[in-house]
Parts: C-alpha cells; structure tokens; sequence
C-alpha cells in the first residue's frame, strides 16, 4: 500500500497528453477484452508500474484467496456471518456450487424461473391487481444496492422494455420521494417491489408502509 501512495504522489501532475506521447501504442496495451466486453483503461493516468503495483497490492491483500473462497461459498460476509454467493444467480443449471455441503445451483434457478413466470404474467396483464385492472405502474422500494440494481438493470434494457408499463424507483426516506412516484398513479394498477436482503432497513420498511398506506386508500 506503502509503495502505490508513493507511486501516486510522484506522479501527481501526469497528463494523459505526455503519457500517450511517450507510449504511442498504450491504447493497444492497456485494454481488455471478455465476454463481448471491451474495456479500455488507457485514459486513466496509470502507467504499467501502476498496474503493477495494484496487481502487488492485490496479492498482499489475498484477492485471489478469497475469490476462491466466495466461489467455495464460505461465510466471508463476516459482519451477518453469510456466504456471499452472486456467482450462483450467474450459474448455469448444470453448475454444481456447494454452500454448507449443498448445491445451491437448483434452488436459485427454482427461483429464477418463479421470477419469470410472475414477470411474463405481469407484462401480458394476467396477472392483475385485485379489483381486476391489470398492472400498468411497477414501482421498486429499496435502497443502496437494492435501489441501485434494479435502476442499472432498467437503464440499461430499457430499449427491450414494454413501453406500455410504468417503472419508478424509490429510495429516499424522505416522503417527498414516494408522495412524487405515486402521484399521478392509480393504485389500482400499481405493483410494488420490496427489494430487501433482511427487510429490516429503515428506509426500506418505511416506504414500504407508506405504500401500502396509500395502496389501502382506494
């Protein structure tokens, strides 16, 4: 850690202009590609002793070991003693990824394909709320990661969204947020999404009640 400090103030006044004039093929060096993903970090002000150093710093700090410990679906969540097990919802169905001895692999696909079914029936208006209007206004409750996913997940694929549904997104506890979302809304065409990983977060479960306040005003 010591040495890339030093590294980074020694070079405080780098200039990509400078950098890309002494390394002339630093656009071809500096990138990399996966997954039909191209990434390009040459306009960073990073030399190839920074990557080093982040690449040394990376193995001081045993990344690898506990890469392959998330993989091996230990608790490394040390704070709720948990296995931090993202890799599994990546999985694909024939994977076989263990958490306490078993196979956890089935039983998220068991839930994805739950989430597929409930999602193909909201979008061709089978399902529908409970005075018969089908669901037209979707709107997610959580915060951080919770909150920040689904807008992500939405941003990215609205192109490929049904154009005829309504997606709002509510994170702040103050009331003013979610008095906006539902304002010109009617309840009897609007879902929502408690997005919780413990359903204890104060911010979360506050919405969530004001939301279900303003849905049991019909």
């Amino acid at each position: 850690m010591k040495a890339l400090e030093a590294h980074a103030a020694a070079n405080l006044n780098l200039h990509l202009r400078d950098l890309f004039t002494r390394d002339p093929r630093r656009g071809e060096r500096l990138r990399a590609e996966a997954a039909g993903i191209y990434f390009d970090y040459s306009k960073n002000c990073i030399t190839a002793e920074t990557v080093a150093l982040l690449l040394q710093l990376a193995d001081e700090s045993g990344l690898r070991m506990r890469i392959d410990a998330m993989f091996r679906g230990e608790k490394i969540n040390v704070t709720e003693q948990r296995a931090v097990l993202h890799v599994a919802l990546r999985a694909p169905k024939d994977e076989e990824i263990l958490a306490e001895g078993v196979n956890i692999v089935p039983l998220v696909h068991a839930v994805l394909d739950k989430m597929a079914v409930f999602s193909n029936s909201v979008r061709s208006g089978e399902w529908k709320g409970y005075t018969g209007k089908p669901i037209r206004n979707i709107i997610n409750i959580g915060i951080g990661g919770s909150d920040l996913g689904p807008v992500m997940a939405y941003e990215a694929m609205r192109h490929y969204s049904q154009r005829d549904l309504n997606f709002r997104f509510v994170s702040n506890v103050d009331g003013t947020d979610i008095a906006e979302a539902t304002r010109d809304l009617d309840a009897e065409e609007t879902l929502f999404i408690i997005s919780s990983k413990t359903f204890t977060t104060l911010e979360t479960m506050t919405n969530a009640h004001t939301a279900r306040v303003w849905r049991l005003k019909l």
